[in-house]
């Protein structure tokens, strides 16, 4: 593990991620853990400095968290945002109110305390981002205020003798469009990091800690032919060699003549063993009849351990079963140790059965989408592989809007074939995050050559995207738009509506299911 490490104590901010994006994207490895984390935990991590998240609580609420004692314990630098900020005020004798005017949106700072290495680089007027209805309305002692804006006279706050500093806006977000270097402040000026987070030690750290893990046991990988399982497959093929075997399940749920193409490219690119199951039959009979798209996860993940454990009893003695889970995964799936409220299980993380007969390897747990890429580079994988956009786990299952038939993943993935090669010839593929089809239950009144009919509706989803935590519907060319809509209603039999989703998420998700 890098030898700066930051820990983010998450307060329930809906920006927490983005603080860990931005600490990663400064080169400087990071861990955001629930505020109530064991300091043991905390411990084995040794930071260099510790960040406090927002969060929508009072800090005077009876049941608000809290501030452990641990932190300031330490000795090392602490950088409290918004909430984090008002706590550090309140445990250390300042004073923390209602305010008057909440303050949610763009403000202006028109002060700075430039000679702070907080704000080294920085001079008023800057913007920034608030989101806060309580402020602070006396410093604790020792401290300065470093910013106000003229709604916050103490926009941020500071004690340098000890290091410990507070921020009422939000550095981490786009809309403080200066926010990075306050952050790469705290990292380097403060904290003294040294930015060695960098694919290549992550590489060489990860296949240390997959030798210490396997020792002389055998892996069986889940491989979907993504990004994401084909990284997690090298470095555990560059860690222990031949003790790995690849297993590429087939269920029957992946786009059109893709099955095939997953299996050249893997043979080609992967220095390990890779065998093909065929378990289209097995899946679709698991989810027939089913419509609840939790459900189907559920069931996916569960058939997708239960055809490993299978196979590696054919091929032999496995201990391991490794996959490429990301970090948004286990956010999503979970929450933070519960700070993070749940969206959806993701069939790796939170849809394995619980009697599963293998321990995890997973080497890329801790890395957002365009880190393990970064990684992926390094390894010596090409760009196709690299940036091959990103593809559900359940497949085609959940953008199927009610049961999984054969007649629907046909419909399906003709339609979705059609809205790839339209992106992809227009040159887009680089610049959309991810575009696809979704079948939805709608039937609508259509006229086709004279005659009416009454068709599925297909809905096309094209997001941009950094990491996939947020996304915003992508600006598509009309004329674009207009060949997907023609060629789908044209060539996908019965099908005569297409409609076009423009939502962001937040609130939506990428995934309609």
């Amino acid at each position: 593990m890098s030898h700066n490490t930051i820990v983010i104590l998450d307060y329930g901010s809906q920006y927490s991620q983005l603080i860990a994006r931005r600490v990663r994207e400064a080169r400087v490895y990071c861990e955001l853990l629930p505020w109530n984390v064991a300091p043991e935990t905390v411990d084995r991590l040794n930071p260099v400095g510790i960040i406090l998240s927002g969060g929508p609580s009072s800090v005077y609420d009876a049941h608000a968290p809290t501030l452990p004692s641990h932190v300031l314990e330490r000795g090392v630098p602490v950088l409290g945002i918004c909430y984090g900020m008002q706590l550090l005020a309140h445990n250390l004798g300042g004073r923390v109110e209602a305010a008057q005017q909440r303050e949610y949106g763009p403000a202006e700072l028109t002060t700075i305390r430039t000679d702070s290495p907080l704000f080294r680089g920085l001079s008023a007027p800057m913007k920034v981002w608030m989101s806060h209805g309580d402020k602070i309305t006396a410093l604790p002692p020792g401290f300065e205020a470093l910013a106000s804006t003229p709604n916050t006279p103490y926009a941020a706050m500071g004690d340098e003798k000890r290091r410990i500093y507070g921020l009422q806006f939000h550095p981490e977000v786009a809309h403080t469009p200066r926010g990075r270097a306050i952050i790469e402040n705290f990292l380097y000026e403060i904290c003294g990091c040294t930015g060695d987070w960098t694919p290549g030690n992550f590489i060489e750290e990860s296949v240390q800690r997959i030798r210490a893990q396997v020792g002389d046991g055998r892996v069986i990988c889940a491989l979907s032919g993504g990004v994401d399982s084909t990284v997690a497959a090298m470095l555990v093929a560059r860690a222990v060699g031949e003790q790995l075997t690849c297993v590429f399940v087939d269920h029957g749920l992946l786009r059109l003549n893709e099955a095939e193409q997953v299996m050249a490219m893997l043979r080609h690119h992967l220095p390990a063993r890779v065998i093909k199951v065929d378990a289209q039959t097995r899946f679709l009979a698991a989810l027939e009849g089913v419509t609840d798209p939790e459900e189907k996860r559920r069931i996916i993940g569960h058939e997708f351990v239960r055809v490993f454990e299978e196979t590696a009893r054919q091929l032999g003695s496995f201990q391991f079963l490794a996959q490429g889970t990301l970090y948004p995964d286990v956010i999503e799936s979970a929450g933070v140790g519960g700070s993070a409220a749940k969206i959806k299980t993701h069939h790796n993380v939170g849809g394995l059965p619980e009697d599963m007969q293998f321990e995890l390897v997973e080497p890329l747990r801790w890395l957002f989408k365009d880190e393990v890429r970064e990684v992926g580079i390094a390894l010596g994988l090409p760009p196709e592989v690299v940036y091959r956009q990103p593809f559900p786990g359940p497949g085609l299952a959940v953008r199927i809007l009610g049961p999984v038939t054969t007649e629907a993943l046909h419909t399906l993935q003709l339609a979705d074939a059609i809205v790839r090669e339209e992106v992809e010839s227009a040159g887009l593929n680089r610049d959309v995050w991810q575009y696809f089809a979704v079948l939805t239950p709608l039937k609508t009144v259509g006229v086709q050559g004279d005659y009416r009919t009454y068709g599925n509706v297909v809905a096309i989803r094209a997001v941009t995207s950094e990491d996939g935590m947020t996304a915003d519907w992508a600006r598509l060319p009309y004329g674009v738009l207009e060949r997907m809509s023609t060629r789908i209603v044209n060539e996908v039999p019965g099908v005569n509506r297409v409609v076009y989703d423009i939502t962001s998420k937040p609130p939506g998700t990428i995934e309609w299911e």
